[in-house]
């Protein structure tokens, strides 16, 4: 008995062994993929100079901001293609009739609702140099493929991949301007295929060529960046202590999602996506076609929708200057909204009257351009507002699902029984509109909110109670040392859990 004692305990001590080396090979590639940044960093406090910062913010930009732009074109590309294919004859090839173009315009975005638990959980676990080259093949090769479409099976094979594509920063919506080059070729005549067929075709065949590029360009963080130097990987590290968001990790945290589930904050920065989407499918899929109906021929129309991109290039740096000149965003987002409201009406009135107003509709649909500059503030404003990895990968999704649910009911209520005019359409986004200007000054008050128990909660661990912001600051200033503050700044915490966290406006 004794003997088998003996072996059994051997065999029990074999398994703890092999246990704890599972163990330690696990926690090897966490410390690998997600807490490189503490091993870079460690626990002193890094000198950092504002001379330190412009050098890393060169070279970060040279690196991957410009590929980040390039790419987010593609996607507005994506977006665009599908307008301008009805205007060069893609509903008359596939006898589209009523409001199937409308829900052909829909599937996208139905496919990218639906995509976007998965792209929660990929956008944590998956590196970003390998994930973002993997959406950006499917999405091209699907976009490509759009061209095989037929009346039978329009807009069923666009991608689920867009969704993913999010982890793009919004703001390089600026890019939108750079469209103009597609119409170079749109007078390109020939039996063999339609030039709607050869915009798909084009436009997917670039994307496609981009991934590898992406592949060769990208980092996942700065911990595997390879154009950082150790020194300056570590000065980039202690820059984001000041953001209180965390470096990110490849953990999945469920306790993350169940969190962002009861934050108010959630539903109102959704609702925002969901409203100012509403009327950027609009524009997206119907703007070609409002200009077309107000009497222009096709190729009037293309050249009369280049101002439109010009437009939204200046609103987009317009309103990226002044949230950093003044340091808030929930009013620059309403400023830059209310704008878009008033061309709604403009055009909502030209089109009720029985001769349209060329001027005056052309006009109006021109300064819905400022509603470009709405979507870079919404994700700046939601992540700056949002601590932890899986938190901000999980409410980056929800908006993407807000923002897709917008784009499935804006197009809906464009119905071709309402040609030439779309008055009940144009209403209906007239009123979202109006809705998501008083969703800004809620979203404003919860912030106000919320910011007082992070005051209680510092005090009562011996921290002062109002902490200087600097996240948004133009030059460089170090952050915390009072009372301990910026010991939390580092670590994956949510902005629930962490009492240093500062609410943005």
């Amino acid at each position: 008995m004794a003997e088998k004692d003996l072996d059994r305990k051997a065999s029990f001590d074999h398994v703890e062994e092999i246990d704890q080396d599972l163990k330690e090979v696990e926690a090897q590639k966490t410390k690998q993929h997600g807490d490189a940044v503490l091993d870079i960093i460690g626990d002193e406090r890094v000198v950092v100079t504002q001379e330190d910062i412009d050098r890393i913010r060169r070279k970060t930009d040279k690196q991957i901001l410009t590929i980040l732009i390039w790419v987010y074109l593609l996607q507005i590309l994506d977006k665009l293609v599908m307008g301008y294919g009805n205007v060069f004859g893609l509903s008359e090839d596939n006898h589209l009739v009523d409001n199937q173009y409308s829900v052909a315009v829909t599937m996208n975005n139905i496919a990218q609702l639906a995509w976007q638990p998965f792209s929660t959980y990929l956008i944590v676990r998956v590196p970003a140099r390998v994930l973002m080259p993997c959406f950006i093949f499917g999405w091209g090769t699907a976009q490509a493929c759009m061209a095989a479409s037929s009346s039978s099976m329009v807009s069923k094979i666009r991608t689920t991949y867009q969704g993913g594509s999010m982890v793009l920063y919004e703001r390089y919506r600026a890019m939108y301007s750079g469209l103009d080059v597609i119409r170079i070729g749109l007078k390109i005549n020939s039996d063999k295929i339609a030039s709607w067929q050869l915009i798909f075709i084009v436009v997917g065949s670039i994307t496609v060529l981009t991934a590898p590029v992406v592949y060769w360009r990208i980092d996942s963080d700065i911990a595997h960046a390879r154009f950082l130097s150790p020194e300056d990987k570590a000065k980039a590290i202690e820059r984001l202590r000041a953001n209180q968001t965390g470096t990110g990790t490849n953990e999945f945290k469920w306790a993350h999602v169940w969190e962002l589930a009861y934050d108010p904050k959630t539903y109102l920065f959704g609702g925002l996506a969901l409203c100012l989407n509403f009327g950027a499918t609009v524009t997206t899929s119907f703007g070609p076609t409002l200009i077309k109906n107000m009497g222009y021929d096709k190729f009037i129309t293309a050249l009369l929708n280049m101002p439109f991109g010009a437009l939204q290039f200046l609103t987009i740096m317009a309103a990226s200057y002044a949230t950093q000149k003044f340091k808030l965003k929930g009013p620059v987002l309403a400023a830059f909204m209310a704008p878009v409201l008033v061309g709604l009406a403009m055009l909502y009135h030209a089109n009720r009257q029985p001769v349209v107003n060329q001027k005056v509709s052309l006009a109006g649909y021109y300064l819905m351009a400022f509603l470009f500059g709405g979507n870079p503030i919404i994700v700046s404003w939601m992540v700056a507002n949002t601590a932890g990895q899986t938190k901000k990968s999980a409410i980056l999704a929800a908006y993407n699902a807000f923002n897709a649910t917008g784009s499935i009911i804006g197009p809906l209520l464009f119905n071709s029984k309402d040609k030439p005019r779309y008055l009940p359409g144009l209403r209906a986004t007239l009123g979202v509109f109006a809705a998501m200007l008083g969703l800004i000054g809620l979203c404003m008050g919860l912030i106000f909110i919320l910011n007082k128990p992070r005051e209680r909660q510092r005090v009562a661990v011996g921290k002062p109670a109002k902490i200087k912001d600097t996240s948004m600051l133009t030059k460089y200033e170090a952050y915390g040392h009072e009372g301990g503050a910026g010991e939390n700044a580092l670590k994956d915490m949510t902005d629930f859990k962490n009492n240093e966290f500062v609410y943005l406006y």
